[in-house]
This record gives C-alpha cells, structure tokens and sequence, in this order.
C-alpha cells in the first residue's frame, strides 16, 4: 500500500488524500527526503572537521622565519603578487590624492578596523576609501538607469523614484563600511566568547613555569580548534613576543588588533607584569573570574529576552504547522467520510 501510494505521488496519480488541493503523500516525500540529505550533510560536517589555525599558524612561522633571515619575499611569485597589489594600492592613493580626499587619519582608522575583522593587508585601507567613492556611482548609476532610462517600474511614484535612488546611493558609501563592520563584529564575539577560557589556560602555563611567549604559543595550540579567532591572535602575538626588540609593542599589537575592552585589560595587565615583576597567574585569575562572571550576565540576559523574541516565531511558523499536523488527519478523514457517505445517498 505504501509503495503504490510512493508511485502514484511521483507519477501525477490523485489517488492519494489530499489537503487544501495539495496531495499530502507528495508533500510528506519532499519533506523526508529534504530531512535525509540535512541529515546527509550534518554527518559530512561532523566527520570531516578540519583544523582551522593550521595554515594560518604555518603561514606566520614562515613569516618570522623570514622576518629572522630577513626575507622579505620567499619566492618570485610571491614577490611579482605583492608588486601588483602594491602597484595597484599606489594607483588608488595617487587617484584618491588628486581629489584630495585621502587623509592620513582616516587611512589609520580604517586600517585598525581591518585588523579587527582579522584583515591583516594594509593597502586595503585604500581600497575601502576608494570604494566610498565608487561604489555610490555605481549603484546610482545602475539604479537612475533601471528606474529613468529602461523605466522598470513604470507605476512608481516620483516620490518613490527619487527614494529608490537614494536608497541605492547610500547603499553604495556605506557598502564597504558594512562589511568590514559586519566582520569585525562576529571576530569581536568570537574571541569574546573565549576569553575566559584562555585566561584560565594562561595561569595553568604561569603556574607550570613556562614563559610568556611559550604559554600564548601552548594557549594557541589548545585553543586553536574551539576558538580559531582568539587561537590566531595569540599565536600572532607569540610569534611577535618571540623577534620583536620591546616585548611590550607584541601586546600593545595585541590590543589594537582586538575591539574589546577586556583584552586591553589584559594587555595592561601583561605589560605591568613585564615592568614590576608582579605575580602574573594570581592578576590573571582574577580577571578570567570577572571574565566569566560578565559571559554568564551576558547569557542570562539573553534568555530573559528570549520569550518576547520567540512569540512572533511561535505565531508566524510553529503554530501554523502544529495546527496542520494535528488537524490534518481529522480533515482528511472527514471529507473521505462525507466524499462516501454522498456518494452511497446518491
């Protein structure tokens, strides 16, 4: 029975009981078979989880190794790629310099917000003032063409013509603010999230005897996997630890790199360390418990605002389908009922 109602959904048959006009035999075999490939594609991910600091800790080893010979470029492909980006970058600041709308401020701020979003290229600062000024010609342009030129929408109203236009303008300055914003914010959480969990790693280095360096390296390397934003940094910053000349630039980088308070505490925290001598794993301690404790205020807010963000949810998509799935069969029974009960009267 089973199979001959399979064969009759994907053959087009209507003997099957049907819902609103839908065949419910049809639909329940689009939904088991979109459940099986999610549960397909689950499994691939779970088996097959790669290391992420990997490469990212083999490239900055390769970097101070070079940093240490004084290489500045290992192979000539490498060297001609960094001649084209740099030629590329210097042909922007020189466009951008005409029209006198490059300054070094803001050349400055947008470099930190990258390194922030773990964009470590420089010369990309100018490409984020340059797309300031392009991308709102573009999209204009694009959009005055769509809405003027062709007239897509011929029942706009002029007001709306001029708000679409505006819309696509302001669309095209802010783009490249946005997507560096929407970066640095998600690598902010990560490493946020971690924190406390690599303070209390730290004081177990301190309190084993390892140096500094060796211990962000060993945080590094436990860390890496759960946390790849906050294992990157502080392999960085161990890898700076081991060829800078003052110990205290490496976790000043540290904090410009990452938009959080709580990691230039920590910064602070180091540096006085390096200058008094202080006990490092006790102020550590300290704070990976303020740490902690300002995470778990964190979560308790959010699941006391969880009632009121789950109701529209609950009304729009959940409820809905329970009702489906709970009056569906009655539904269907009562009209084959009432389909037999009219056509035996006649």
């Amino acid at each position: 029975m089973n199979s001959t109602l399979l064969l009759n959904a994907f053959t087009g048959a209507t003997s099957g009981p049907k819902l609103m006009g839908i065949d419910v035999v049809w639909v329940g075999t689009v939904l088991a078979a979109v459940g099986v490939g999610a549960v397909l594609v689950a499994l691939y991910g779970a088996l097959t989880v790669r290391d992420p600091m990997a490469k990212r800790v083999k490239a900055l080893n390769e970097r101070r190794e070079q940093l240490k010979a004084g290489i500045t470029a290992s192979t000539a492909k490498r060297r001609a790629k960094l001649v084209r980006k740099n030629q590329t970058a210097d042909k922007m600041r020189t466009f951008l310099g005409k029209l006198q709308v490059l300054q070094e401020d803001q050349i400055k701020d947008v470099q930190q917000k990258l390194a922030q979003a773990g964009i470590r290229s420089k010369d990309l600062a100018v490409a984020v003032i340059f797309g300031r000024l392009i991308m709102p010609i573009l999209l204009g342009g694009l959009a005055a063409f769509l809405i003027y030129g062709l007239d897509m929408w011929p029942d706009m109203t002029p007001f709306k013509r001029a708000g679409a236009l505006m819309t696509a303008l302001i669309l095209g300055y802010k783009a490249p603010d946005l997507f560096v914003q929407n970066k640095r914010t998600k690598r902010t959480d990560a490493v946020r999230k971690g924190l406390p969990d690599a303070l209390d790693l730290l004081v177990i280095c301190a309190e084993a005897g390892l140096t500094v360096d060796a211990a962000f390296s060993r945080v590094a390397k436990e860390l890496g996997r759960a946390y790849p934003e906050l294992g990157e940094e502080f392999a960085l910053t161990s890898i700076e630890l081991g060829f800078l000349t003052e110990r205290r630039q490496a976790f000043e980088n540290l904090a410009y790199r990452v938009n959080l308070d709580s990691v230039k505490g920590v910064v602070t925290t180091m540096i006085q360390t390096e200058k008094y001598g202080t006990p490092l794993a006790s102020a550590l301690r300290v704070l990976s418990a303020e740490f902690r404790n300002e995470r778990m205020m964190r979560a308790e807010e959010k699941a006391a605002r969880l009632p009121a963000i789950m109701t529209v949810p609950l009304i729009l998509f959940i409820l809905p389908v329970l009702f489906i799935v709970i009056l569906g069969p009655a539904a269907c029974s009562l009209k084959d009922a009432l389909g037999g009960a009219m056509s035996g009267g006649g």
